[in-house]
């Protein structure tokens, strides 16, 4: 249920309670995750609304998430493999789960794991056309109210080398779910081997128990007090009177319906430029995030034309250790309004940006959906169009050998899905010492709005700004905003530097 446009974006309303029983209620702390008692219908989890919205609206294939890892060494045993795929499917309830349309709202089904199984088909294939057939695999949408939204394939190059295809919706996985997915098949493919059940500790909570505690610890719109009202209230109050849609500067007009195809471009800020980035955002109490999102604000702004963007990144969802080896979906995203026009310069700006990011990570849990029946705005346009994520480099990514006589590498499925306008997926990596070795990662932007050309001179101009707040640069904010990114020379083997 959701209040009138007027109640949220009103200042907020204190709610005198109605005795002392209720007051110390409001300002007690939120019990701590738990095994929950089962309710009779599951709710979706907040970080589920949006992809189950999506789904809905006809856009679940754009929410695919296609994973490929290479198998080889010894003769790889694909029954075993098979059987370890049926086994994490088993501990892993998300990927067992369907979501129904209900009279109450969209909710959880967990199949039994025994109903729950998939086919996996074998085929036999080379290295030359593995990528198409990985993308032709991973395009399928899912109907997220019948089936698990889980599929796998292998692709047998030899006896001795084979490729597992995973996709899974992102209603029932995130990134920080690879890791613990990997490392439970490769356990249950070793016990299978082995001709034995996989012999792993039980999971503290399951992806249901968090979902249950999660509405607990919000509690209900309906009261003005709760935390899901509070957090719903901020963030109508904050972007209410925002310019949306941005004018980007497209090249081609935005269909109704548009593609998810995506295309991407490689970014790199080498070690130099991400310890001069670390040893700034420590000198004024900031991070390498908020250093990054301040140089994206300012590139969105200049490319848009507008002193006032919305941004957004990604907040993991996983703050409690007992949440760290489920696989689910706990992420979703945080919306940042940056006003530049209210920033003399780059110092003022980066402290800006500073305290909205920790206001919007104080606020993770309001849904988009939600939030975009409560703003006064046109539905049609999106929250955001601009998002950049940042993740540090796990210490041991996917690619261990398994200390059987195999190797698992991931490999990639040649599939690019650019849900947003513009979107940076980078990646900081530390050495052994913890020093800084690097910032890489993607920009990715859909082909049916930009040119590759257009998508280069956003980035350069996203380097180039990046640069300048590493290098120390303090000045007005104005010449970075009047200045377009330069164009890339075609005869030049090089981008050339950005203007700023």
């Amino acid at each position: 249920m959701s209040l009138p446009v007027a109640a949220w974006t009103s200042p907020v309303v204190r709610r005198k309670p109605a005795d002392v029983a209720e007051f110390l209620q409001i300002i007690a702390e939120p019990k701590p995750l738990r095994r929950m008692p089962r309710a009779p219908r599951i709710p979706l989890a907040p970080a589920q609304e949006r992809m189950w919205h999506a789904a809905a609206a006809g856009y679940s294939a754009d929410w695919n998430v296609a994973r490929a890892f290479r198998i080889r060494g010894q003769a790889v045993n694909i029954g075993a493999l098979i059987a370890a795929i049926d086994d994490v499917m088993r501990r892993h309830a998300p990927l067992r789960t369907c979501y129904p349309a209900t009279a109450h709202g969209p909710i959880q089904v967990v199949m039994d794991a025994d109903v729950a199984r998939i086919e996996v088909s074998v085929v036999d294939s080379f290295a030359g056309e593995l990528t198409e057939r990985l993308a032709e695999f991973s395009g399928d949408a899912f109907d997220l109210a019948t089936e698990v939204p889980i599929r796998a394939r292998v692709y047998r190059l030899g006896a001795r080398d084979v490729v597992l295809a995973l996709v899974v919706h992102h209603i029932s996985l995130d990134g920080a779910s690879i890791g613990p997915l990997l490392r439970d098949l490769v356990t249950a493919y070793g016990a299978r081997t082995a001709r034995q059940a996989p012999a792993w500790p039980p999971l503290p909570v399951d992806y249901i128990d968090y979902t249950l505690w999660k509405h607990e610890y919000l509690g209900a719109y309906e009261d003005p007090c709760s935390r899901a009202s509070t957090q719903l209230r901020y963030w109508a109050n904050n972007l209410v009177g925002r310019p949306m849609p941005l004018e980007l500067p497209y090249d081609r007009t935005c269909p109704v319906h548009r593609e998810a195809t995506g295309d991407l471009v490689q970014v790199q800020f080498d070690a130099d430029v991400h310890r001069d980035l670390l040893c700034r955002a420590r000198r004024v109490g900031s991070s390498v995030f908020m250093m990054l999102q301040t140089a994206f604000a300012v590139s969105v702004a200049a490319f848009a034309k507008s002193s006032d963007v919305t941004v957004a990144t990604a907040v993991s969802g996983r703050d409690d250790p007992l949440l760290a080896d489920i696989v689910g979906n706990l992420a979703d995203d945080v919306l940042m309004r940056i006003r530049l026009d209210r920033a003399a310069d780059m110092t003022e700006l980066l402290e800006q940006v500073r305290r909205v990011a920790l206001a919007a990570f104080a606020n993770p849990d309001t849904s988009n959906p939600r939030l975009l029946r409560c703003l006064p705005q046109d539905p049609s346009h999106p929250l955001f169009q601009a998002t950049l994520i940042l993740q540090r480099a796990e210490a041991d990514p996917p690619g261990a050998v398994t200390g059987r006589g195999l190797t698992v590498t991931e490999v990639p499925t040649g599939v690019v899905r650019a849900k947003h306008d513009l979107e940076f997926g980078l990646t900081e990596h530390y050495d052994h010492t913890g020093a800084p070795t690097g910032i890489n990662g993607p920009f990715l932007y859909p082909t049916a709005l930009f040119d590759r050309d257009t998508a280069e001179r956003f980035v350069e101009k996203f380097h180039a700004t990046v640069r300048l707040i590493a290098t120390g640069y303090d000045g007005p904010l104005s010449p970075l905003l009047d200045s377009a990114p330069r164009r890339r020379s075609r005869r030049a083997g090089r981008p050339r530097p950005a203007s700023c």
